[in-house]
Order: structure tokens, then C-alpha cells, then sequence
């Protein structure tokens, strides 16, 4: 008997769920095909949309006698992880001016997950030395589908807690809070900071407090996974609320708090992969911030070297040069304003043609998500009777919709849900 990579020990995958739909897109021959799937940006013509405050940082670096290609250091752009630490806490946060945060650069959200979560699975410990177990792993119910493998691979055990009430299409407040006090002491929970993926339903100022009050009473930490924002109201700091209120009042006793940020969608640099993980910490103690900072460094180190240069300069430079920031501010509302005018757009024509059904919700959603509310097989409909491509859970990207296509894709879900009632 001999090692081997046999058929037997590896077996086909089914394809991801959002790329596998992006490529039956692409073979769809039909003219007016509508895709919904896609987690971009698309501008009023349907096409990838280059930032204004981009395309000035980039010509600004481009045409520097500075510029260069050399290796950035290992924890990345300095320049840019603290500048990113500002956008998302604020240039007062308590844990920027008492020097209990600790930032690295990462491959976008996605990897600043993974360094978190490697980081949880080797730092996060009880204080009992003998007690090796993990924590579990808390995600929404429904959330990023992402969250699972990534978590699971790393050899946690996952948990959900209520999210989305699907009769009411609201936020299901209660079935999240029981789910905090009957988790296991000192479990994660995973929080989207802005723009929920996929509902595109955020909990209220009132309902964040409670939430997250809880998470502290029972001891857990709270990560926060922050991908959009900006995209929600077209404010940072608005998008930002819940991030800080957790990180600056001193009510809650967190036993510290867990920053994921990307630069993918809000600066619409999706293939450069620019973002950065946050630890903030509970109390400044020089000795463990550098002792995070250089284990933080050896996971980079171990899995990337060090992490690319390109994207992290054009953001640094975004966020750090005053004319070019207040751009991407109007930048940030363009985007968010369009977005909000194709929700408002979708609704008026379903509600004009009198869809079976209610529609509000898809208007009190926010960011470039909605849930729906479109089951499985009205989804199928659309794809195979109609061209228009969504996931089966009826999570569609807002930001597929433009003038050209809005009515036809109202007037499809239109028929589809006449004929599946």
C-alpha cells in the first residue's frame, strides 16, 4: 500500500455557488440576460465602474519618482493600515489614542477572516491552561456562505443564530439575542458591521446595544466583518456605527474585539485584494501588542510573505491625501445613491403591476444586497424562462439593476410569482 492522490479519497466539488452562476451567465446567449449575482459594482450602462478617487491616487503614485515594486513589510503598508484603522474606528477612537490596536494588512475581507481566524484558533485561549477546545464559531442565519468554509477549515466547530424572519421579512431580534445567552461561554460571534450579506438587513442604533451588550455579558467575542462601508448610506461614519459603538463604550466588557476590512468594494478595487485585520485590545500593554503584532506577522509571513503593494498604495493614497478623500466621499455616495434609486425603481414597478406579495422590505434594505424573498423555484424560473440571474436563496445584487433593465426584470419576477402561486 502506497500514498497516492486516488479517486477514491477525492472526489468532485460542486461548483461555488456564486461563480458557478456567473458562468451559466456567460454561456447564456440570450440579449436581454440580466445578471444579479455578481457582488460588484456596476455603473447605469451595466458595466465595472473605475472610482474617480482612484484613478487620481493612481496617477499621483504612477507619476512619482518614488514609485517602485519592492516588497512591502511583512505587517504591509504602514501608511495604509493606519489610515484604515481611522476609516473604520475613527480619528479619535479610544483604541487608536491609547495604543491598544494592532493592524495587518491582508488579501481583502476574505483574508483578513482567515488571519483572524487563525489567530482566534492559537490566541484565544482559557485561562485555564488545560482547556484546548475551541470556540465555537457563531454566524447569521443567513450570511455569506464564505463564512462556513473558511471557519470550518480552520477547524472550527460553527453555530448560526437567528437573523432573518422570513414571514416578516425583519430582522428576527429576539432569536439573535437568545441565541447569544445560551451560547457557550466565550464563543465568537461573527457580525456584519454594514450592508448585511445577504439580506441587506442591519440591525437598528437601539438593537446593535442590545446585541451587543449581551455579547458582552456572556463574555464573547465579537468580530466584526466590515466589506461595504459606505456602500449603505454612502457614509463612512454612519456604516461605521456599530464597529465603534462596540470598540469606544466602556460599558461593555468585551474580552477583546476582532476588526475584518475590505477595500474591494468601497474603493471598487476588487481584484487587487487590499484589506487589513484590526485587534483591539482591552487595556494598553506594550509587551502584548508587540507580541500580537509579531504573531500576527507570522501567519502573514507563513501564507503570503508579505502581502502586495499596488492596491495598498492607491488607498493609502485615497485616504491620505484630503482632495483625493473628499472625492471618494462623493464617490461613495454616487454609488450608494444608485444603488438606493434601483431598490426604489424595482419596488414602484412590482407595486405598479400588482405583484402578488409584499415589497417594502426590498426598500428598507440597504447596501448592494437584497433578500428578495424569492424561493427557490421562482428563482429557477427567472434563470431559465427569463435570462435574469440571481442565487437560489433570492439573494440579488442591487447593483445589476439600470434603467435599461429594471422594468423587464419586475415584470419577469411579475410572472413568475403569478405562476408559482
Amino acid at each position: 500500500m502506497s500514498r497516492g492522490f486516488y479517486s477514491a479519497n477525492i472526489q468532485q466539488l460542486p461548483p461555488d455557488p456564486m461563480f458557478g452562476l456567473k458562468a451559466r451567465y456567460v454561456k447564456d446567449t440570450r440579449e436581454n440576460k440580466v445578471d444579479l449575482g455578481i457582488g460588484a459594482y456596476r455603473d447605469d450602462n451595466g458595466k465595472p465602474w473605475i472610482l474617480p478617487s482612484v484613478k487620481l491616487a493612481e496617477n499621483l503614485i504612477l507619476n512619482s519618482k518614488d514609485y517602485n515594486h519592492e516588497y512591502l513589510p511583512i505587517n504591509g503598508l504602514p501608511e495604509f493600515t493606519s489610515s484604515a484603522a481611522k476609516v473604520i474606528l475613527g480619528n479619535d477612537s479610544k483604541a487608536i489614542t491609547e495604543d491598544r490596536l494592532i493592524s495587518t494588512q491582508t488579501l481583502s475581507g476574505t483574508g483578513a477572516l482567515h488571519v483572524a481566524g487563525l489567530f482566534i484558533r492559537e490566541y484565544f485561549k482559557s485561562n485555564d491552561q488545560s482547556d484546548n477546545t475551541l470556540p465555537l464559531i457563531y454566524m447569521s442565519n443567513p450570511t455569506w456562505a464564505n463564512h462556513f468554509q473558511l471557519f470550518e477549515l480552520l477547524g472550527f466547530k460553527t453555530a448560526t443564530y437567528p437573523y432573518w424572519n422570513s414571514n416578516s421579512k425583519s430582522l428576527d431580534l429576539d432569536g439573535f439575542l437568545n441565541s447569544i445567552k445560551n451560547a457557550p461561554k466565550g464563543s465568537v460571534f461573527v457580525l456584519h458591521a454594514t450592508a448585511h450579506n445577504p439580506t441587506g438587513l442591519d440591525p437598528t442604533t437601539d438593537q446593535w446595544k442590545q446585541i451587543l451588550n449581551l455579547i458582552s455579558e456572556n463574555n464573547h467575542l465579537p468580530l466584526f466583518d466590515s466589506a461595504y462601508q459606505g456602500f449603505s448610506s454612502g457614509s463612512l461614519e454612519k456604516d461605521a456605527w456599530a464597529v465603534r459603538e462596540g470598540v469606544n463604550n466602556n460599558n461593555y466588557k468585551f474580552p477583546g474585539i476582532l476588526i475584518c476590512q475590505s477595500f474591494a468594494k468601497n474603493v471598487g478595487m476588487y481584484g487587487e485584494r487590499i484589506g487589513a485585520v484590526h485587534v483591539v485590545l482591552n487595556e494598553h500593554n506594550s509587551i502584548l501588542n508587540n507580541a500580537v503584532k509579531s504573531h500576527l506577522a507570522k501567519i502573514i509571513r507563513s501564507e503570503i510573505s508579505n502581502p502586495p503593494g499596488y492596491g495598498a498604495k492607491i488607498v493609502a493614497k485615497i485616504l491620505n491625501t484630503p482632495e483625493i478623500y473628499s472625492q471618494w466621499e462623493k464617490d461613495l455616495i454616487t454609488m450608494s445613491s444608485r444603488i438606493n434609486r434601483m431598490r426604489q425603481e424595482l419596488v414602484s414597478e412590482l407595486q405598479r403591476l400588482q405583484t402578488p406579495g409584499t415589497w417594502n422590505h426590498i426598500t428598507e434594505q440597504q447596501g448592494m444586497f437584497s433578500f428578495t424573498g424569492l424561493n427557490p423555484e421562482q428563482v429557477s424560473k427567472l434563470e431559465n424562462d427569463h435570462g435574469i440571474y440571481l442565487l437560489g436563496s433570492g439573494r440579488a445584487s442591487v447593483a445589476g439593476l439600470n434603467p435599461s433593465n429594471v422594468k423587464y426584470v419586475a415584470q419577469s419576477i411579475d410572472k413568475v410569482v403569478r405562476e408559482t402561486a
